[in-house]
């Protein structure tokens, strides 16, 4: 698949009468969708930039959540929507990079997608039940090698970024562990922490409590150096310098949205996100604020798409 994404954004209305048919922006309630249930990180974010965006517009900004299809109902919807600024879809980059590369088939394009920016990143940490044999990532390698598919790891469902992240882990450690998946990340940490399944990789802002009170304990984290929260607990890239993956959350406006109005929404988030009240609020997410350019947004995507390609193929993981 072609990315044009970062040409949409870059390109200029060179024509009088182009300029004069740009729609005004804002003009009415702006709907920020959010392909998630409410609760978690990747909803609360927007809702923190949403709030800035409507004192700086004047005009309500609002969250509509609409779950499915493995986030891509939401991404469907933006992507049938007036391209006028009024609708965008705030995501984790399941429908933006990873999906494409799931399905045979989408009922939207992800590369046509307006970039806005990358909202807020947070690394995964790999989690073990108290119940597990093992302690160490060094343990668990061990064990996966010399007992295939005998311990256990959970995941909020199949194709899902942890489930795809222990699929890369499994490929450089030359072990195997039996998966099974859970219709969302809660059911799937309870069952962790019930000793049901022996590991599995969570958001840090999920599982940072769980950690500190002993519930769990965190065998590696997959940013690429330490977390500052958790200097004792190494990073995958310790042993295998080529592994970083992370939970991000991106904001997009609808295929062919004008570049002045996708230039004004990117403004207008990252001046939110880059507010000093919002930035601690990500922060006790455990999430840190990237607040990039479209264009480097762009060039992310692009490399993220890459790699979790390559993850899915040699994983053989396809959902239809």
């Amino acid at each position: 698949m072609k990315l044009g994404i970062a040409v949409a954004m870059v390109a200029a209305i060179t024509s009088a009468p182009a300029r004069a048919q740009t729609p005004v922006f804002p003009s009415k309630q702006v709907r920020i969708i959010v392909p998630l249930p409410p609760g978690a990180t990747a909803d609360n974010v927007p809702r923190l930039i949403g709030e800035k965006m409507s004192a700086r517009w004047g005009v309500p900004v609002v969250i509509e959540n609409r779950p499915g299809a493995a986030q891509n109902l939401g991404a469907e919807i933006v992507a049938r929507a007036d391209p006028d600024g009024h609708t965008l879809l705030a995501t984790p980059q399941g429908p933006l990079v990873i999906s494409q590369s799931l399905f045979s088939k989408l009922n939207f394009d992800p590369a046509a997608f307006t970039p806005i920016t990358v909202m807020a990143a947070l690394p995964f940490v790999l989690v073990v039940s108290s119940k597990a044999p093992v302690s160490n990532l060094a343990e668990l390698a061990a064990h996966a090698k010399a007992n295939p598919g005998a311990l256990s790891y959970a995941s909020p469902g199949l194709g899902s970024p942890t489930h795809l992240t222990m699929e890369w882990l499994q490929q450089l450690m030359g072990g195997k562990l039996n998966h099974v998946p859970y219709q969302g990340a809660a059911p799937a940490l309870m069952d962790v922490l019930a000793g049901h399944v022996d590991v599995m990789f969570d958001n840090a802002g999920n599982v940072m409590e769980l950690i500190r009170s002993g519930k769990v304990k965190a065998l590696a984290v997959t940013s690429r150096s330490r977390m500052p929260e958790l200097p004792d607990v190494p990073a995958i890239a310790e042993t295998w310098p080529e592994y970083e993956a992370t939970s991000w959350f991106a904001m997009v406006a609808p295929p062919k949205t004008p570049p002045t109005i996708a230039a004004a929404i990117s403004r207008a988030a990252i001046e939110a996100l880059r507010a000093p009240d919002v930035s601690r609020k990500v922060t006790d997410l455990s999430a840190s604020v990237v607040a990039n350019t479209p264009e480097e947004m762009a060039a992310f995507m692009a490399t993220e798409i890459a790699q979790w390609r390559k993850v899915i193929e040699t994983a053989r993981v396809k959902l239809d």
